[in-house]
């Protein structure tokens, strides 16, 4: 059991009680698109709410948190996991607020969602079992969902279940997790940049003639001449950040004897 896991079953479990005891909480926290500008925080506490009328609503949704989230949480980081589900929730309620907007709704299923989508994005050939009974890998039971749900939506299924909410979900933890990917790419290649310090950027203005072209790969070694004859014409003052931190990889490691003064 991860953090926030734990964290949210505990938190829906604690709601669903207090639902049954105090039935207000349901009507003060239900995302109505209609009232939503009256009461704006509805679009975030729908999601901790479950029908009181059975267990299955909210069986079915912790089971999936509780299946699926631990290796989501552990894969990304617990703030990203809290980032991903809440998302997925408010996409959740933004879809289903465009295409259904007369309608009041309440439960995890669009967060859940989110996170079932990351696990099959992350982890698309695991396999697992449609209805509990079919196996399949887990790509395909994501997709499998989603077009059940797009159909439903497009047919006006009037079954009870909030199918835009659904495909919100889905699609906020897909996008959640791509650009969480594309942050944390973006982020290693700084904390790259900003290894290029005045060590480093001595070493290439002593050393950069020694260069060994025959240790260079193929697929470097026109980038690694185009550089070089950049130094030539330009001098080395002339280079960019990433070109200095790109030359840096093939510049032998300082080396008093061999400064070129």
């Amino acid at each position: 059991m991860t953090r926030w896991v734990g964290r949210l079953l505990v938190a829906n479990v604690v709601v669903f009680l207090l639902q049954m005891v105090l039935p207000a909480i349901e009507v003060l926290g239900a995302f109505v698109p209609a009232r939503v500008l009256a009461m704006p925080w509805t679009p975030f506490t729908y999601m901790f709410l479950h029908s009181t009328y059975g267990l299955t609503h909210i069986l079915f949704n912790m089971l999936a948190l509780y299946l699926f989230g631990p290796r989501v949480e552990s894969h990304i980081g617990s703030g990203r996991f809290l980032n991903l589900y809440v998302i997925a929730g408010l996409l959740g309620a933004a879809a289903q607020g465009l295409f259904e907007p007369t309608g009041s709704m309440i439960g995890a299923s669009a967060a859940v969602g989110g996170v079932v989508t990351a696990y099959a994005v992350l982890w698309p050939r695991q396999v697992l079992l449609i209805w509990g009974v079919i196996p399949a890998p887990a790509w395909i039971l994501a997709v499998f969902y989603a077009l059940w749900d797009l159909s439903s939506g497009l047919g006006g299924s009037r079954d009870g279940v909030a199918h835009w909410a659904h495909l919100g979900g889905y699609a906020g933890g897909l996008l959640y997790l791509k650009l969480a990917e594309r942050f944390s790419d973006a982020r290693r290649f700084r904390a790259k940049v900003a290894a290029v310090k005045p060590d480093t950027e001595r070493t290439l203005k002593q050393n950069w003639r020694n260069v060994d072209l025959k240790g260079v790969h193929e697929l470097s070694r026109d980038e690694v001449n185009r550089i070089l004859d950049k130094i030539n014409a330009e001098g080395i003052g002339s280079l960019t950040t990433q070109e200095k931190l790109f030359l840096s990889n093939f510049v032998p490691p300082d080396d008093r004897k061999n400064w070129v003064q």
